[in-house]
């Protein structure tokens, strides 16, 4: 699996996420070589490659050029608004969508006869140059050119003259960095949905390395019932797919095509939405110009699945890192994936999942950051855009470390049976196993509930549980009990009478685990 933890095992030479020839492109989706890992690792390390000192250098033209929109412009902009406004410092991450999206662009415009042939062969022949160029670390971002999409375009023309002139022939970079940002998110959706389904594979695996391992478990942070360990590692399981849901739901909704909608109004020319829709693997058009443009709930939407997501991680990190305490001593992590004290000697921290629980925050904070950016926007673009790249990149980049490291801990974690084992008499957990027991007897629940009750506060007074209590003094407090109720007293027989649907009973979480075992393609010989 690839890693995103580390930028430096980045490596630009690696094949392109996009690099369809000019006659596949409008043939088939993209992306059909490369796993959904992959494609997610290439955007994370593009992002990161092209931040770093020794990729593409970032700099100013010796002589500042004419804005490729500065027919109307007597003067240029100062130094300041210039480095205020720029986005290539961030948005040149989107470069491989930028040039996906100019090629399928520049076919159609000569299918539609917006462009010869020549000149589209000219174009995407000078855009795979680039692409080569920025991939080797040897393309040249320019701050007076503001962000990717010009960038690209100013070098195209630099390299290949007029033809490139054509290429913006009926769109706008309203239109054109939706795109992009579309394409982005699809593929950061897909290494998401794999990497979650990676920490669930990790966490069925690890139950089932813990059959029949009995734990308390926790209401309000205290004592209530027994389950078993492998159907509370399950439960998080479950979470975790429906934040896979959600994320397909999110992906459905994201794959709808701006490109062609223009500024806000579309064009009068003769394009063809729909071949270029077609060409970059969306679903279909998005039917309204305006609302193409200005869209960007499909990100609010990505940065809320993560968010729940990363609340999930977070709970299951709480958990693993209380367990790890010495006062529950429940979990120890192996020495790979724990850290030491710079000054207490003895100490042996989970803190790949207390920064679980810590990086969550970021996330969260990145929704709230975009739905501030977007609650006060008029129709239709608006500058204020600009800012909804940074958050998405960051919530990206830190989900996926999120659930890299929690599977990787999965991996490297043991359970303390005998610890755990000599903590299971204390909180009277078959308490309520002994009610159930009253109710099948004919009492009504809630005289059971005092019943049992009383018989803690007896057990509470004489320090002892449950299953200690002699008849005559269970018979003291109801007649009704017999010598069965000791086969319902102890967290072993507690255990043994779960049996509704989803329960903790071993029959259910059996089958619970086949589900699973069934689903994630996990191999029963171990």
């Amino acid at each position: 699996m690839e890693s995103l933890l580390v930028s430096s095992s980045c490596s630009m030479t690696t094949s392109p996420i996009f690099s369809p020839s000019k006659h596949a492109l409008i043939r088939k989706p993209p992306n059909l070589s490369l796993n959904s890992n992959a494609r997610l690792a290439l955007l994370i390390c593009a992002a990161q490659h092209i931040n770093s000192p020794s990729s593409s250098m970032e700099a100013p033209s010796p002589e500042k050029e004419v804005k490729l929109w500065g027919g109307r412009f007597e003067e240029s902009v100062t130094d300041a608004v210039e480095k205020f406004t720029e986005s290539i410092s961030f948005d040149k991450a989107l470069y491989k969508q930028d040039i996906m999206g100019s090629k399928a662009h520049a076919s159609m415009l000569a299918k539609q006869g917006l462009m010869s042939d020549s000149d589209r062969d000219t174009i995407i022949k000078g855009l795979e140059e680039i692409e080569k160029q920025i991939e080797a670390g040897q393309f040249v971002w320019r701050t007076d050119r503001e962000d990717v999409h010009m960038n690209i375009e100013a070098a195209l023309t630099d390299l290949v003259g007029e033809p490139a002139k054509k290429l913006h022939t009926a769109r706008s970079r309203n239109d054109q960095v939706a795109t992009d940002f579309r394409l982005w998110c699809r593929d950061a959706i897909d290494g998401i949905i794999s990497r979650i389904k990676n920490l669930q594979i990790a966490l069925v695996e690890l139950a089932l390395q813990n059959e029949g391992l009995i734990v308390p478990g926790y209401t309000h942070l205290q004592r209530a019932q027994p389950v078993l360990l492998q159907h509370l590692l399950l439960a998080y399981v479950e979470q975790l797919e429906r934040d896979a849901g959600r994320l397909l739901d999110c992906r459905a909704r994201v794959n709808f095509c701006p490109l062609g909608a223009c500024a806000l109004a579309g064009t009068g020319l003769p394009i063809d939405r729909f071949m270029t829709s077609d060409a970059l693997g969306f679903t279909a058009p998005m039917r309204n110009s305006i609302d193409a443009v200005s869209d960007r709930d499909f990100v609010l939407e990505l940065l809320s699945v993560n968010s729940i997501t990363a609340v999930h991680l977070s709970r299951l990190g709480e958990e693993w890192v209380l367990w790890a305490s010495e006062e529950f001593g429940f979990l120890t992590p192996s020495d790979k994936v724990s850290t030491g004290s710079s000054i207490m000697p003895q100490k042996k921290n989970p803190d790949p999942m207390e920064l679980v629980r810590g990086k969550s925050a970021r996330v969260i904070g990145d929704l709230v950051s975009l739905l501030v950016l977007c609650k006060g926007l008029p129709h239709a673009y608006n500058r204020d855009l600009q800012e909804d790249k940074e958050p998405v990149f960051d919530s990206v980049k830190a989900i996926v470390g999120m659930l890299e490291v929690s599977a990787e801990f999965a991996q490297n974690v043991s359970f303390n049976r005998e610890r755990i084992q000599k903590a299971l008499p204390a909180g009277h957990l078959d308490a309520t196993t002994l009610a159930d027991y009253l109710v099948k007897k004919g009492i009504p629940f809630r005289t059971s509930h005092d019943i049992v009750g009383r018989s803690v506060a007896l057990c509470v007074s004489r320090n002892c549980e449950l299953q200690d209590l002699s008849l005559d003094e269970l018979n003291s407090l109801n007649p009704i009990f017999d010598n069965d109720v000791y086969e319902y007293l102890g967290v072993e027989n507690s255990i043994k009478r779960f049996r509704s649907y989803g329960s903790t009973g071993s029959e259910c979480v059996a089958d619970q685990l086949d589900y699973w075992i069934d689903k994630l393609s996990i191999s029963r010989e171990r």
